[in-house]
C-alpha cells in the first residue's frame, strides 16, 4: 500500500460539513484504509478573493489504487458533493487535492505529484504537518521546515475561528 495525502477544502454549503462527508467518502475508497486526519481549519482565500473563507483538512489514506485511478475516485467525490468548475480557484462545494503519493513524483498532463504549489500553501501544509510533522516532500523537503517558511498566512483551528 501506499501512504497518500489528500489535502480537502471546502468554503459553499456548510464547509465543515463538506470536508467530513468528503472524509467519509475517502474511507470508503475500494482498496484503501483510511490514515491520520488533520483538525479542521479555517483560511482566507488564495487567488480569488471575493469568497468565503475556506474550511481545510489533510487526510492520509493507505491505498493500492494507482495515482490516476485515486485521481478518478477523487474526482467522482467531489461530482458527487455538487463541484462545479466554473472559476479557477473560485467557491466550491469540495475540493480534493492528491499532495503526495508515497515517495512518487508523478509529471502527466493531468496530474502532477507532489501538489505544484504544496510548497506555497500554509493552509495545506499547516494541517499536513499536524499529522505528519516528519513527512518528507518528494523533491521539496521536510513539510515542516517548508511550513516554518511560511508562516501561518492566516490559517486558524474551523472551531476557534468561528466563534
Amino acid at each position: 500500500m501506499n501512504r497518500v495525502w489528500i489535502g480537502l477544502g471546502s468554503n459553499l454549503d456548510d464547509p465543515a460539513g463538506q470536508v467530513r462527508a468528503g472524509l467519509t467518502a475517502l474511507a470508503g475508497l475500494p482498496d484503501s484504509r483510511p490514515g491520520p486526519v488533520s483538525d479542521l481549519f479555517r483560511s482566507a482565500p488564495v487567488g480569488v478573493t471575493d469568497q468565503p473563507d475556506f474550511c481545510n483538512a489533510v487526510a492520509g489514506l493507505d491505498t493500492d489504487l494507482e495515482p490516476l485511478a485515486l485521481l478518478e475516485a477523487l474526482q467522482a467525490i467531489e461530482q458527487a458533493a455538487g463541484r462545479r468548475r466554473t472559476r479557477r480557484w473560485g467557491p466550491r462545494t469540495l475540493d480534493l487535492d492528491m499532495l503526495v503519493y508515497g515517495d512518487r513524483r508523478i509529471d502527466l498532463p493531468t496530474l502532477t505529484v507532489p501538489h505544484p504549489r504544496l510548497a506555497e500553501r500554509a493552509f495545506v501544509l499547516v494541517p499536513l504537518v499536524s499529522v505528519a510533522p516528519d513527512l518528507q516532500i518528494p523533491g521539496q523537503g521536510a513539510a515542516a521546515t517548508l511550513a516554518a517558511g511560511l508562516g501561518d498566512q492566516g490559517v486558524r483551528p474551523w472551531a476557534a475561528a468561528a466563534s
